[in-house]
């Protein structure tokens, strides 16, 4: 009598168990916004172009060599954007006109 009570119980506990499991398959993903590693402050991908471009006309490096890094927005209009050059990095300040400020390692 105790092994019948024993294996009810346990598939009783699998069938919970696969229940949870479907109902956490069926939810949608939060916002963006509430992503934990997601930043809503990137500068555009044409902005960040732009300062590869820039970075490649100062440096002189291949083209292919040079990559974004990371990017924020510093303001409503200006962001920076890090770029990696081999193993240098270096920062490029850009507006949301298109205008680079500067690019300089660091």
């Amino acid at each position: 009598m105790t092994i019948e009570f024993w294996s009810g119980h346990r598939a009783l506990l699998a069938s919970f168990a696969i229940g949870a499991l479907a109902v956490a398959g069926c939810q949608s993903a939060p916002p963006p916004a509430q992503m934990a590693k997601t930043s809503l402050g990137t500068a555009p991908a044409d902005l960040q172009l732009l300062c590869s471009n820039a970075a490649q006309l100062s440096t002189g490096a291949d083209a292919s060599t040079i990559l974004p890094v990371s990017s924020s927005q510093i303001d409503a209009n200006n962001y920076e954007v890090v770029l990696g050059i081999g193993a240098q990095r270096y920062r490029c300040f850009v507006n949301s006109d298109g205008i680079v400020k500067s690019v300089s390692p660091g």
